[in-house]
């Protein structure tokens, strides 16, 4: 057998090691790492059984159980196999494979609309760093975020950096919430986020830095986080952060991302 090897086996067994590790990762980032344990264990005796061993009775039971478990899994871990699924949809170069498709005209509108869009996010983040007002502004890119505007009050404003720091000013009723941004006008404030159970986040940064990264970690979209304690801008993106940006470094972040 392992003079037949060649170099197909081994881009097998790669590409199912990438796979666990990916598998892994997913799971350690949901909690579920014991979860994750006790499957790996579970397949590794069944193989054993019916493969090494050649059990029949007890091969067959297993069999059963594994394939009534694949249904089980899907039903626990939906969400970690929806976000699997748009990572995979999300990807930078599948992202760049779409946009080919698209009319040249209306590229160029959209840039000259975004680039009308960031100076008024960037000017009302630095104000409210200033005066250390807490905010979590979410800029919507190809994923819909229609679910997170269902839990906060609609605006559906044009972007004005006035009615930003109003949002969030102290006394709003609103400030305590998400601002969600999509196609170019203010949709909602005062909405609710999920929430990242990522352990390895710093235990300084609070609730909103946390909420910022679990809908980055959910979905395409950028969170812009204003610190009530320091007055520090942050951004969440694609899982991660970008800490204590200036203004230069936030206009740059998001016209980067963003066009």
């Amino acid at each position: 057998m392992f003079f037949n090897f060649g170099i197909k086996d081994a881009i097998d067994i790669l590409l199912v090691g990438m796979m666990l590790y990916y598998v892994y990762r997913l799971m350690r980032e949901s909690r579920s790492l014991n979860v994750f344990v006790g499957i790996t264990i579970f397949v590794v005796v069944w193989l054993f059984v019916s493969q090494v061993l050649e059990m029949k009775l007890l091969g067959t039971i297993l069999d059963k159980l594994v394939s009534v478990g694949v249904i089980a899994l899907i039903v626990i871990f939906q969400e970690d196999i929806r976000k699997f699924l748009y990572n995979l949809g999300a990807h930078q170069r599948i992202r760049r494979l779409t946009r080919i498709f698209m009319p040249k005209h209306s590229k160029d509108k959209d840039k000259e609309q975004l680039k009308r869009d960031i100076m008024p996010i960037v000017m009302a983040c630095m104000q409210m760093a200033k005066g250390k007002v807490g905010a979590l502004i979410v800029i919507e890119r190809g994923t819909a975020l229609t679910d997170i505007v269902s839990t906060g009050e609609v605006v559906n404003a044009d972007i004005n950096q006035r009615l930003i720091e109003n949002i969030f000013f102290k006394n709003s009723p609103l400030h305590d919430g998400a601002m969600i941004i999509s196609q170019h006008r203010i949709r909602a404030a005062g909405c609710i986020l999920p929430v990242s159970h990522n352990l390895d986040i710093p235990k300084e940064l609070g609730l909103r830095h946390r909420a910022a990264l679990g809908m980055s970690q959910e979905s395409d979209a950028l969170a812009i986080i204003v610190s009530e304690e320091t007055g520090a801008i942050s951004i969440a993106s694609a899982g991660t952060f970008r800490l204590r940006l200036s203004a230069e470094e936030l206009e740059a972040v998001l016209t980067e991302e963003l066009m």
